[in-house]
């Protein structure tokens, strides 16, 4: 599958208040918050601290870096704090066989008779997916939502095209 139907930016809600994840996913984004605004950050200040006591900051290549990282970090603290604060554990409330965030769904490309497998998800559960991770708001990710298995239903590539699917399983994800 092209990099196309892959959610690339942040997906900070899956519905206007619930962000849904995983257990697992949870915890790791939990651990990832607590490293990032106590150990990363005191670490980040000291550097900022000692660059600063070198002397002239226009050009200080290390101070410059370090207020960079700095930035990069409470940005980050400010995603996972959204994130955790809306989470709900585990899938919503849906049918077996429906499609919904927490389920790894398998879909039939129709045009090519060809299968893939990948929970419907945030992108922070990817890196420790077993199965590729689709964003409910990817292109896939919304044609497939609320579906059932057997139904078909067609979305809109980036370069204009449209592509059919038939869903084929849906099951809870099991990491």
């Amino acid at each position: 599958m092209d990099a196309l139907t892959r959610d690339v930016a942040y997906p900070f809600r899956v519905t206007s208040d619930v962000t849904w994840l995983t257990q697992d996913g949870y915890d790791r984004l939990q651990e990832e918050l607590t490293e990032r605004s106590g150990p990363r950050r005191a670490e980040i200040t000291k550097r900022i601290e000692a660059a600063r006591e070198e002397g002239d900051l226009k050009e200080n290549g290390g101070y410059h870096a370090a207020k960079e990282e700095q930035g990069k970090n409470e940005a980050r603290i400010r995603v996972l704090k959204h994130l955790l604060e809306n989470a709900q554990i585990g899938a919503p409330d849906a049918h077996e066989d429906e499609v919904a965030p927490g389920k790894v769904v398998t879909v039939r490309f129709v045009e090519f008779d060809e299968e893939e497998t990948f929970l419907l998800g945030l992108r922070e559960e990817a890196a420790h997916a077993s199965v590729e991770v689709y964003s409910p708001t990817s292109p896939l990710g919304e044609a497939v939502l609320g579906k059932s298995k057997g139904d078909v239903t067609s979305y809109t590539l980036a370069n204009g095209k449209s592509m059919t699917v038939e869903i084929v399983a849906v099951a809870p994800y099991a990491p």
